[in-house]
């Protein structure tokens, strides 16, 4: 199972739901990896997507504790467990854990790959994603430097040490 997360210098990964910058560069990056794979994410991760709806041509797992909840062309999931057993259907190299904070730290131990992109800036944020520099991950591969907006930033590879 891998993780796709964008993250800033300090290792944060939003405000207030949303993302820290819009980098067209990650958002088609992030497409190119996930369609037709399987996206898991949080409930408040699918509603802050376009219109509240999930990614399309991609199947999306939704974990939510909220046994109402209802979202059309979504799995739901009712926890950890529940994703686990869903997802021995799929190829676990086609899997990404997609967000949000809560989600990313309840999968961490799960994943193998992590595909980082690294922003060289900070950001103010309220949510971060484990610093996988001090956790002794290893960078597998990089990008070349990438520029849009003024922002410069790399795409990343970590994997379990």
């Amino acid at each position: 199972m891998n993780a796709i997360v964008a993250v800033d210098q300090n290792w944060a990964i939003g405000k207030d739901g949303n993302l820290l910058c819009h980098l067209p560069g990650d958002l088609k990056y992030f497409k190119e990896k996930t369609v037709g794979n399987v996206n898991i994410v949080g409930r408040k991760t699918l509603e802050s997507f376009p219109g509240g709806k999930p990614l399309p041509n991609r199947t999306n797992i939704v974990i939510t504790r909220n046994p109402d909840y209802e979202a059309e062309g979504c799995i739901l999931c009712r926890s950890k467990e529940e994703v686990l057993e869903k997802i021995k259907e799929y190829d676990t190299e086609k899997v990404f854990i997609a967000g949000g904070a809560e989600i990313y730290k309840q999968f961490m131990e799960d994943c193998e790959h992590f595909y980082v992109t690294k922003i060289y800036e900070s950001f103010e944020a309220d949510r971060y994603f484990p610093n996988l520099d001090e956790l002794g991950y290893e960078v597998t591969w990089e990008s070349p430097l990438q520029e849009e907006k003024g922002i410069k930033y790399r795409f990343l590879r970590y994997s379990r040490p």
